[in-house]
């Protein structure tokens, strides 16, 4: 299935693109892809996930909704869904 994967900020810089395009094996959640992501990409190993989940302040969109109150990183993922990461953001 394949999976449309938008980054901003600096994971668009590790990345060098702001979207891609995966495919992976159904079944697979959100906490499969962001594996995935992290394996793929060395500047993202580590700044997504923690050991407990997601790093703090991070955010995850499934189709425009957090993750976090879907099923979290056990959340499934279907052919078209669109996945968004955003790293913290601090300023003023």
């Amino acid at each position: 299935m394949e999976l449309e994967i938008r980054l901003f900020a600096t994971f668009r810089e590790a990345v060098g693109q702001k979207t891609i395009t995966r495919t992976f094996e159904k079944p697979v959640t959100v906490g499969a892809v962001l594996e995935s992501l992290e394996a793929e990409f060395p500047d993202l190993e580590g700044e997504i996930l923690a050991e407990d989940g997601l790093q703090p302040q991070l955010n995850v969109l499934k189709n425009g909704r957090e993750v976090s109150y879907l099923d979290g990183l056990a959340e499934s993922l279907e052919t078209g869904d669109r996945l968004s990461i955003f790293p913290p953001v601090a300023g003023g």
